[in-house]
């Protein structure tokens, strides 16, 4: 394991510091693939007035606040009907670090839409895991780490999984201990396609490994606050559910580089609706519950279940999801959450979106299926939850 002075090294995985920020800027600046990737959302952009913006920023908080702030904003209002959050009393009243720990609906735009409403609630940023496998171009990079971002090493040997989880745990143990700022990690690697939201006990192992306690303890210490977003819409739903027919046709299939930017650039520029953000209880009470000698795998279990809980709780349903779940289950349960208008406007947002899907061997009946499950399947844990 690499140390530095008796200390995890963080380099290859931590966000740029502040002395680095000049550095990357003029790397973005220069970039053409950046300034086309950025004229996607502002069209209208006087690139060389956007530079000197740019080349202003001498910190990564100015650079967040300023730009980053501006673009996911300028990606809010062009893409959603709304963007609001509930929850924030819950929220540490002395604004201490939290480990905030979500579902997964977008591979860009989670983290992001939450940073924008924490930082209007004067709670501040956060820093944020993002996977490697989603840095396919050096811009990227380069743009993700000056946004405070940290890197999640994917697709590892078995052998190296053990060190690479245990410098990323040391990382955010760090974070919310040393340098007192928030992390966003979501409850699982990658997203949940079908929208069946669960927290991966990996994930709560991984936290664990970076401190020097008892499982309770160390996770404890990251004051893990479960966070549920609810999209409307999911502009990649046909992507998924395309995926899926991809998978069961031909069990070895591998999204491409190709595929997962189509994914980035569908879920960024495309209609979202209504997007809400609710922040859940901490989980520490419930925590100081449990008997710090249950067998581990059993503990995390309970964890993981007591996170998903906070999460389908907080969940916030729109007309679609009652649809949804109505037609996928060939009932007329909620048909008082909906009109008929609402139905039709449904079944034809449906359509339209397989009709998007263009794959040999083209299986309607599933692909719609997957798609109402996608819908429907937090309407569902909700329900069993209340049970």
């Amino acid at each position: 394991m690499d140390k530095e002075s008796g200390s995890f090294n963080f380099d290859d995985i931590r966000p740029v510091n502040n002395d680095e920020v000049k550095g990357a800027i003029e790397e973005l600046i220069t970039n053409e693939d950046f300034e086309r990737a950025f004229r996607y959302i502002k069209p209208d952009l006087d690139w060389k007035a956007f530079s000197t913006v740019m080349r202003a920023c001498k910190t990564k908080e100015e650079f967040k606040s300023l730009l980053s702030y501006d673009a996911v904003s300028t990606v809010a209002r062009k893409t959603t009907f709304s963007l609001t959050v509930s929850g924030r009393s819950r929220l540490p009243k002395d604004n201490s670090p939290c480990t905030f720990i979500s579902n997964h609906r977008d591979i860009v735009l989670d983290a992001a839409f939450l940073n924008v409403m924490l930082y209007d609630v004067g709670y501040g940023m956060t820093q944020i895991a993002i996977g490697d496998n989603l840095l396919i171009r050096p811009w990227i990079k380069t743009l993700v780490r000056l946004n405070n971002s940290f890197i999640v090493k994917r697709g590892v040997s078995v052998r190296q999984m053990l060190e690479v989880s245990g410098t990323l745990s040391a990382y955010i143990h760090h974070t919310i201990k040393k340098t007192k700022e928030s992390v966003w990690i979501a409850q699982r690697e990658g997203r949940a396609k079908d929208s069946d939201d669960k927290t991966q006990g990996s994930i709560l192992k991984m936290l664990n490994m970076g401190g020097d306690a008892d499982i309770l303890t160390n996770l404890m210490s990251l004051n893990i606050v479960p966070v549920a977003i609810s999209y409307e819409y999911d502009p990649c739903d046909f992507l998924k559910a395309q995926e899926f027919q991809q998978k069961r046709d031909n069990p070895d299939f591998v999204k491409s580089q190709r595929d997962d930017l189509l994914s980035m650039e569908t879920g960024i520029l495309y209609d979202k609706g209504r997007v809400h953000f609710a922040m859940g209880n901490p989980i520490n009470e419930k925590l100081k519950e449990l008997d710090p000698e249950m067998e581990k795998g059993d503990l995390y279990s309970i964890i993981a279940t007591t996170i998903d809980k906070e999460i389908y709780k907080h969940y916030r349903f729109y007309p679609c999801n009652y649809v949804a779940f109505d037609l996928l289950n060939a009932t007329r349960r909620f048909e008082t959450n909906y009109s008929l208008k609402d139905k039709n406007a449904f079944e034809e947002y449906l359509q339209k979106q397989l009709d998007k899907i263009i794959i040999s061997g083209k299986d309607e009946p599933f692909l719609r299926k997957k798609i109402l499950e996608m819908y429907s399947n937090p309407l569902k844990n909700n329900l069993e939850n209340q049970e």
